[in-house]
């Protein structure tokens, strides 16, 4: 099949690759000459583990192409996803002036039947309001809504062995049309019984923010318990242990933490409430999400003024994970930014260290200092501050910790080390909730 993808993001990228390494031809199609022209000499604009590679093999195969030319991929094609960004505004609306543009030029290409796929995180209404912009030009379509359900540093394990795949198609004349099409698309990553769900376009667009409300939900309450815990003396760990051995709870996104970040989880909470309040419905539980998750960014910067008894001017602090999550280097909304930001306001240092994502910070912070290595950034400083969890810090060489910090204090904000232990080698070790 001939597919196009209009946006070359994360979710752009990933799905063009992935569809055009299950044999069909992709047409990779963004307005960012920049990104074409780095795309097109092998570069990756984003760090994705495995991506490099897929890419690679289908661009020397045939089957993977990069252009800025939008029209000419909507007229070589069957299949149009749209998988632009929809970033937050202001008040927290998604901003789909995106989509409109792209949905006016592709009506303005269509010369015979396509499938125009929104695979964009959007609003409630958004495919019908996609429907009509495109139908004012033509007849010979179907819009889709197929939301992604993709995690930043498993995105092409995601897309490939999803858990489920979710199609929303409204009853007009060819939905049959489009529902074999789309089946067509997603037989190869279904084989292994993962379910594919047909509901209309409006059920589909709400599933997607649901699913990230959900989680986050879940994130915030933890968060919250573990604040709890802290004033009580409990132990988050063995109350997340007792209780996600319900069945009705389940284990995952029980971790307490310092708050999500990333594209997601904090755009779409907001999105979602947004949509709610413009219906005349006060979504309470979301508004209490969001506003815990900012607040809990700076549960780690009141251990260490306490720790300090306020005084962290000229004091210097190793920072360990920049990105808002491990295998990725999006730092947008990431926790470290706030306490990086807030350490600063009081006179600190920093010496920051990430696996992937000190070329992003460095937009953000150009002023701090960066180390070459997670040790590198002990070096001379008084304490460290853990904001991501990468595997390169769970099991470290506390030795050469030790010696590296001046105050042997860790404020970790990701839960990795055991207390007791971390007690026992000689650090003033905090974290969340234990």
């Amino acid at each position: 099949m001939n597919i196009s993808v209009i946006g070359t993001g994360y979710v752009g990228l990933v799905t063009g690759v992935c569809l055009a390494d299950s044999g069909n031809t992709v047409y990779c199609v963004d307005n960012d000459e920049n990104k074409i022209k780095m795309l097109n000499k092998g570069e990756i604009p984003i760090y994705e583990p495995g991506l490099e590679e897929i890419v690679d093999k289908n661009v020397k195969n045939g089957r993977l192409f990069f252009t800025s030319g939008l029209s000419s991929a909507v007229k070589k094609t069957d299949v149009v996803f749209i998988a632009v960004g929809t970033p937050p505004m202001d008040d927290g609306e998604a901003d789909l002036s995106n989509i409109f543009e792209v949905a006016n030029k592709i009506a303005s290409s269509i010369d015979r039947y396509k499938v125009v796929v929104v695979k964009s995180t959007v609003p409630v209404g958004t495919c019908i309001q996609v429907e009509n912009i495109i139908g004012k030009k033509s007849h010979d379509f179907d819009v889709v809504s197929n939301p992604e359900f993709l995690k930043e540093g498993t995105a092409i394990e995601d897309f490939q062995r999803p858990d489920r795949i979710i199609i929303g198609i409204n009853k007009k004349g060819t939905h049959l049309k489009a529902k074999e099409v789309m089946d067509g698309i997603y037989e190869p990553f279904v084989r292994t019984g993962a379910p594919i769900y047909f509901m209309d376009t409006n059920s589909s667009e709400l599933s997607k923010y649901a699913a990230n409300s959900m989680l986050a939900v879940r994130i915030t309450f933890m968060n919250e318990l573990a604040n709890l815990c802290s004033l009580t003396g409990a132990n988050v760990d063995n109350i997340r242990i007792g209780i996600g051995s319900d069945k009705r709870i389940g284990k995952s996104f029980l971790f307490p933490g310092i708050g999500y970040g990333g594209s997601c989880f904090p755009k779409d909470v907001k999105a979602l409430y947004k949509t709610a309040k413009g219906k005349g419905y006060d979504f309470k539980l979301l508004k209490a999400a969001d506003e815990v998750n900012s607040s809990q960014k700076e549960v780690l910067l009141s251990f260490i003024l306490k720790h300090f008894k306020s005084n962290i001017k000229n004091k210097t602090f190793a920072v360990w994970g920049l990105s808002f999550k491990p295998k990725t280097d999006d730092i947008r909304e990431a926790p470290s930014l706030v306490i990086i930001s807030k350490l600063l306001s009081y006179g600190a240092k920093i010496r920051a260290y990430d696996p992937a994502a000190m070329k992003n910070t460095k937009k953000v912070f150009p002023r701090i200092e960066y180390a070459k290595d997670m040790y590198d950034a002990l070096k001379g400083a008084d304490a460290l501050v853990i904001a991501t969890e990468w595997n390169d810090f769970r099991t470290p060489d506390f030795d050469k910790m030790k010696n590296s910090l001046s105050d042997k204090s860790i404020f970790d904000g990701r839960n990795i080390y055991i207390p007791k232990k971390m007690k026992e080698m000689g650090f003033h070790y905090f974290s969340i909730g234990r």
